[in-house]
C-alpha cells in the first residue's frame, strides 16, 4: 500500500508552452504511475466514493484491478456503468463528487480517481480491443441529441439490445463535448473515439437533424420508434441586459467556443471568422468562463475574468482556475460589469465595472453580491465574452404540443426522465439547465432504465 498523502503527479505541458497551443494540457499517467496511484486506495468497505459518483461506478473495484496490473478488466468494470470513461476521466468535477468522499482526502489528497479512469480508458483504446455487439431485441428507440445525456442513454439501451438511432442537430456528434469544451481540455479525437465505441455497439447516428424543425416526436413514432429520449441540452445563452451588450465584439461563451472548438477557428487557414482580441474580458466564474478565458489566451489575448463574488465562491473546478492563472489569466473578483463602452462605430473599447461586497446568503446558499456605493473602475477591452450560463433552446417546446416545460423553458420530467408525453423521456441540461457532464450522463442512464421498463411492460 502506498501511504503517501499526496497524489502521484500528473505530467502536464508547462504553462509557457501550452498557452501558445491547443494541445492537451494534462498528459496522463503511464502504467507505473497509474499503479503507484492505485496503491494509495484503501479499498474501504463503506465505499464512500461510489456514493459520490452520479453513475455509480465501482471505483474501488476498478482501482483494485489496476493495482494488480489487470487494466483491461478495470476497463470492463468501469464500462458496466459508464459509456464515456475517457471523457469523464478528463472533465468530471471529481473534487466535488467521488474524490470529495475519499477517505485518503481526510489526511492529505484523495486518490486520483479521475486520472485513473482516464488511464484505463486510453489504454483500452490504444490496444484496440473489439466491442461485443449485444443480441438485438427487435425494438427501436430514438435519442434526440448526442451530448453526454443522449450518448449515455443510447449506450445503456444498446447494451440491452435495443436498436437506437441518435439524432444530432449539428454536423458532428458529441454535443457540448464537441462544441463547448476546448481541445486542450478534451481533445475532439477522444470524443470521436467514444462515439465510435457506441457505433460498435450498434448505435446509429444521424447528423444535421434539428428536433422541432426537420422532424418532430410524432414523426419519429410514425417511423417505428417505440420510445423517444430528449437530450437536447441547454444551448441558449444568457446575457446581463446592460448598456452596450449588443456592440461589436461582445460574444456569448457558447458562440465563441463553438467557433473555435467545433469550427476549428484556431487552425491556420481556417475559414471560420473569429475575434482575435488584444484585450478580452470574460464575465463569469464557472468552468465555461475558464474555458473561454483560456481559449482567448491561446488566441493571443490578454485576458481578465470578472466575477461578482470572491474566490471562495468561484464555481469552476480548482484545477481549471489554477491552470488559468498559470497561463496568465487575471482575475478581478468582487466586481460586476455595469456597462460595455463603445466607440463611434459600436466597437467595444472597455467595460465599466462596479465593486461588490458580499451580503447575506441567497437561495443558492452563497452570500449575495451587493454593489458598493461610489466604487468602480474601467477595464480596457476590444472583446467581451459572457459566460453566465445557458437555458434550453425553446425550439422543441414551441414545436411539440403537450410537452410540459418549466419557467425557464426546461423540459418537465420526473426523476426517471418521464415527461408529460407517453413514451417520451428527457434528461440532462434540457431538464436541469446547464450542469456537469457526469450529471447529464447519470440522467441519461436513469432514463434508459425507465425506457427499458416502459417497453417491457408495454
Amino acid at each position: 500500500m502506498n501511504l503517501s498523502p499526496n497524489k502521484t503527479p500528473m505530467p502536464v505541458q508547462p504553462p509557457e508552452e501550452r498557452r501558445k497551443n491547443f494541445g492537451e494540457v494534462a498528459l496522463g499517467y503511464g502504467e507505473a504511475q497509474a499503479m503507484e496511484e492505485a496503491a494509495r486506495c484503501l479499498s474501504c468497505k463503506g465505499r464512500p466514493c461510489v456514493g459520490g459518483c452520479p453513475v455509480g461506478t465501482d471505483i474501488p473495484g476498478f482501482i483494485a484491478l489496476i493495482k494488480e496490473g489487470k487494466f483491461e478488466e478495470a476497463y470492463e468494470t468501469i464500462s458496466r456503468t459508464s459509456c464515456l470513461p475517457a471523457v469523464c476521466g478528463r472533465v468530471c468535477p471529481q473534487e466535488n463528487q467521488c474524490e470529495k468522499y475519499c477517505v485518503r482526502g481526510k489526511k492529505g489528497e484523495p486518490v486520483g480517481i479521475g486520472a485513473l479512469e482516464r488511464f484505463v480508458a486510453d489504454l483500452h483504446a490504444e490496444r484496440g480491443v473489439p466491442a461485443e455487439k449485444p443480441q438485438p431485441n427487435g425494438r427501436r428507440v430514438a435519442v434526440v441529441g448526442s451530448g453526454p445525456a443522449g450518448l449515455s442513454c443510447a449506450g445503456e439501451l444498446a447494451k440491452r439490445g435495443y436498436e437506437v438511432t441518435v439524432f444530432e442537430a449539428l454536423h458532428v456528434a458529441g454535443g457540448v463535448l464537441t462544441y463547448g469544451i476546448p481541445e486542450f481540455r478534451l481533445p475532439k479525437k477522444i470524443v470521436a473515439r467514444e462515439v465510435e465505441a457506441l457505433r460498435a455497439l450498434g448505435v446509429k447516428i444521424e447528423t444535421n437533424a434539428v428536433a422541432g424543425k426537420t422532424f418532430g416526436i410524432a414523426e419519429l413514432k410514425a417511423e417505428g420508434f417505440e420510445a423517444v429520449f430528449l437530450g437536447t441540452g441547454a444551448g441558449l445563452p444568457k446575457f446581463m441586459g446592460i448598456k452596450g451588450e449588443n456592440a461589436k465584439g461582445v460574444f456569448s461563451a457558447n458562440e465563441y467556443l463553438t467557433r473555435v472548438n467545433l469550427m476549428k477557428a484556431y487552425e491556420e487557414g481556417s475559414e471560420t471568422p473569429v475575434c482575435r482580441a488584444k484585450k478580452a474580458v470574460v464575465v463569469g466564474g464557472g468552468n465555461v468562463a475558464m474555458d473561454a478565458a483560456r481559449t482567448a489566451v491561446r488566441m493571443g489575448a490578454e485576458v481578465t475574468v470578472v466575477y461578482r463574488r470572491s474566490r471562495a465562491e468561484l464555481p469552476a473546478r480548482g484545477e481549471e482556475v489554477r491552470h488559468a492563472e498559470e497561463e496568465g489569466v487575471c482575475f478581478r473578483l468582487l466586481a460586476n460589469p455595469t456597462e460595455i463602452l463603445t466607440d463611434g462605430e459600436e466597437n467595444v473599447i472597455g467595460v465599466k465595472c462596479a465593486e461588490m461586497t458580499l451580503g447575506e446568503p441567497d437561495a443558492s446558499g452563497r452570500r449575495r453580491p451587493v454593489e458598493k456605493e461610489g466604487g468602480g473602475f474601467v477595464l480596457e477591452a476590444d472583446c467581451v465574452i459572457m459566460a453566465l450560463g445557458t437555458s434550453p433552446n425553446p425550439l422543441l417546446k414551441r414545436a411539440e404540443e403537450g410537452l410540459s416545460t418549466g419557467p425557464r423553458g426546461e423540459i418537465a420530467a420526473d426523476g426517471e426522465g418521464r415527461t408529460s408525453l407517453d413514451g417520451v423521456f428527457a434528461g440532462g441540461d434540457a431538464v436541469t439547465g446547464s450542469a456537469t457532464v457526469i450529471l447529464a450522463m447519470g440522467a441519461g442512464k436513469r432514463a434508459a432504465r425507465a425506457i427499458d421498463e416502459y417497453l417491457q411492460n408495454k
